[in-house]
């Protein structure tokens, strides 16, 4: 068994078990790719096929394991910072292409591993080594950009909430096509103020909804911004 090196209480530890509950039994049916970045590490925790990627990659390389290993279920995980900065070309087109299998983005809003650089989806106002005086470039919102791209399967979940994230993680898994599903995760170290606001202000999508509505849905937490309510589950699915 490796040692588990993230920092003790990482909510990484989460979306790990979550992973591990489902394909427990079955590990030899899965394939994973990770980027970098320390949601990686969970490339060292689970006992399947694997491969480590280039930053940015994760996704060309799944694909190419599904190709060539149809019958195989291939998950790919990414952080908010190497799927939507190096990676964000590759995302766009996966969710045109449609590819069946499953990308699962683990958000903590910062490069955890360098030290805490802002990322694509870092709020205005983030105080790092990078930005002494503030982030100023507005975030990104990924569960718009999925959707208006053609994403088939749109879903956000919080780490804070172990047995909501594993059932959207199994529905991600058994739909046909491409899921995309985003997991909050605050980091332990640099994002932790982001803690409280997930915790309070999170609620669960209780309907299955339009195109319409999954869009107005998505509008409703605003990355720049700590306020605001934080709507988690399934926004679209067709």
């Amino acid at each position: 068994m490796i040692e588990n090196t993230w920092c003790p209480g990482c909510l990484n530890n989460t979306i790990l078990t979550s992973i591990k509950n489902i394909i427990k039994g079955k590990e030899n049916q899965f394939a994973i790719t990770t980027g970098i970045g320390c949601h990686a590490k969970i490339y060292d925790y689970l006992d399947t096929n694997a491969v480590y990627c280039l930053h940015g990659r994760t996704l060309p390389i799944a694909m190419g394991i599904k190709l060539a290993q149809p019958n195989l279920k291939v998950l790919a995980f990414s952080g908010d910072g190497d799927i939507y900065a190096e990676g964000i070309s590759h995302l766009m087109h996966m969710f045109r292409y449609n590819h069946d299998l499953t990308l699962v983005v683990h958000d903590n809003r910062v490069f955890a591993l360098t030290t805490g650089q802002p990322t694509p989806t870092t709020k205005i106002g983030y105080k790092s080594k990078a930005s002494p005086k503030g982030t100023t470039i507005a975030p990104i919102n990924p569960i718009k950009l999925a959707l208006s791209s053609g994403c088939k399967f749109v879903a956000r979940c919080s780490a804070l909430d172990p047995k909501h994230l594993q059932e959207t993680l199994q529905a991600a898994i058994a739909h046909k096509g491409f899921s995309f599903v985003e997991v909050l995760q605050p980091c332990l170290i640099f994002s932790k103020d982001n803690m409280e606001l997930l915790k309070n202000n999170s609620y669960k999508i209780n309907k299955k909804l339009s195109y319409k509505e999954a869009l107005e849905k998505a509008e409703e937490f605003d990355y720049s911004k700590d306020v605001g309510k934080i709507p988690i589950g399934i926004f679209y699915e067709d």
